[in-house]
């Protein structure tokens, strides 16, 4: 493409939301020289999950999930955005912390990164306040990045011009933990299967082992904890699966956190020579190693509980919490109803939304979605012909899936993942030994999708920068 419009008559984008999206899709404006008006409402309006103003700020977990490109669909998003020349892939990476094949950060670094780049850029303007209801007319192109907290006056400025109920789900929030609490005797230091990952060492994780007796007590205070309670419009709203709180998965059988977050494969206590009979992880959550997190821990039970039943865990029984688990409810569009393949909204085409309030779950899947519409909203102001990246790709894939590809009777949010992507040529696997076809098939699924993408990104102005 090439643009044909002089960059100084450009008027700007509106981007509403500094999230992980809404920061993605501002630096993605920006670099194709599209001024930017990015909106947040924080500080002057907080939030029920934020702690501080800064710019794509981690309200759940640090952890950008698996790293590898090669057997992980998540992995290949990661490389894909890398080569598009994401900013959130790029703080990602400057402010890493070990967390064996996963791709974890400090919160703290990154967000302070993000912020800082998106503040010194010329062609952005960061504007404090909340954008209450519809954007104003006269924003002929904007971006809604308002993420799963979408402020209550823009959820029904969006549900009256759509006559669509938006679906909700329930997002929980795990512990974290002073490190120097952690009782070492007990605990120790190992990756599953001892894998180093990214800037790991393959002693990424401190485990808590538990016997069958303190896993069997452990599991019936978790079901018998004081629990956050409801409102009433809220309490036929599903969670999302997930995510689900650890008492919620507790409760669906005894066993059934040894086959999730608690499972204990992978992993031998070196202070018994044998495995556990279940194993609570913790991952490192800032970069100077004093803070860990646990480990698909995401709870509703009340703080007191909390307390109380972590400290059950061996290893924890005198654990400080820097922060105890919460709840919060989350709100996303029936995308593949409401939008169009370029995110925008079929019933007012100058609205584009990203992120997940789109239906898509995940920290990474989120900011690919903000790339994208940023992208899209550059070529849209340079009048130029919008080009959706190929369904064989992880952000095709998934862009496919949220604005049409999906049922819109049962959608629900999707993180990114190989069902996604079309199917290989016929005859790709026939010489695979049967035993060896679903690692060759993800192999060369990542192989297409990062050609594929190449490709695609040659063809816009981006690349050159």
């Amino acid at each position: 493409m090439s643009w044909g419009m002089e960059r100084s008559k450009l008027s700007p984008v509106h981007v509403v939301g500094g999230g992980l999206a809404g920061s993605e899709a501002a630096w993605q404006l920006a670099r194709a020289g599209v001024p930017v008006l990015l909106h947040e409402m924080r500080p002057d309006r907080a939030t029920d999950a934020h702690q501080t103003d800064r710019l794509a700020e981690l309200v759940c977990s640090n952890s950008f999930r698996s790293d590898d490109a090669e057997g992980n669909a998540v992995g290949i998003l990661h490389a894909e955005m890398r080569l598009l020349g994401s900013l959130i892939m790029a703080a990602a990476d400057a402010n890493r912390v070990p967390a064996g094949s996963a791709l974890a950060v400090d919160r703290d670094g990154f967000a302070a990164q993000v912020s800082e780049n998106l503040a010194g850029h010329p062609l952005i303007e960061i504007e404090r306040g909340e954008v209450a209801g519809l954007p104003p007319g006269d924003w002929d192109n904007v971006i809604v990045a308002t993420g799963p907290l979408t402020s209550p006056a823009l959820s029904q400025a969006i549900i009256d011009l759509t006559g669509e109920e938006n679906l909700a789900f329930f997002d929980a929030i795990a512990p974290i933990v002073h490190r120097d609490s952690i009782d070492m005797s007990v605990a120790w230091f190992q990756s599953r299967y001892d894998k180093p990952g990214p800037g790991g060492t393959g002693k990424d994780y401190i485990n808590c082992p538990l016997d069958e007796d303190g896993f069997n007590a452990f599991i019936d205070a978790l079901i018998a904890g004081d629990k956050v309670d409801f409102h009433d419009w809220e309490k036929d709203t599903p969670y999302f699966e997930g995510c689900l709180p650890i008492e919620v998965m507790a409760s669906r059988g005894r066993d059934t956190l040894r086959f999730g977050p608690m499972k204990p494969v992978g992993l031998t206590d070196p202070h018994t020579g044998t495995r556990a009979h279940a194993v609570v992880q913790l991952r490192q959550d800032n970069a100077l190693g004093t803070l860990f997190n646990m480990v698909g821990f995401q709870t509703k039970l009340r703080y007191g509980a909390q307390e109380t039943v972590f400290r059950m865990i061996p290893g924890l029984e005198n654990a400080q919490f820097v922060r105890l688990g919460g709840i919060h409810r989350n709100t996303f569009m029936n995308s593949p109803r409401l939008l169009d393949p370029s995110l925008r909204l079929k019933a007012l085409p100058r609205l584009r939304f990203a992120g997940q309030v789109t239906g898509v779950e995940g920290y990474v899947e989120s900011a690919a979605m903000g790339l994208l519409a940023g992208r899209f909203a550059a070529a849209e102001r340079f009048n130029e012909e919008l080009v959706l990246p190929p369904v064989t790709t992880a952000h095709g894939a998934l862009l496919s899936h949220v604005t049409g590809g999906a049922d819109d009777e049962t959608f629900q949010p999707m993180n990114v993942n190989f069902g996604l992507f079309p199917p290989l040529d016929d005859g790709a696997l026939a010489d695979v030994k049967r035993k060896e076809r679903k690692k060759e098939r993800r192999r060369l699924m990542s192989r297409r999708a990062l050609s594929d993408i190449a490709v695609w990104n040659s063809d816009t102005p981006m690349a050159a920068e």
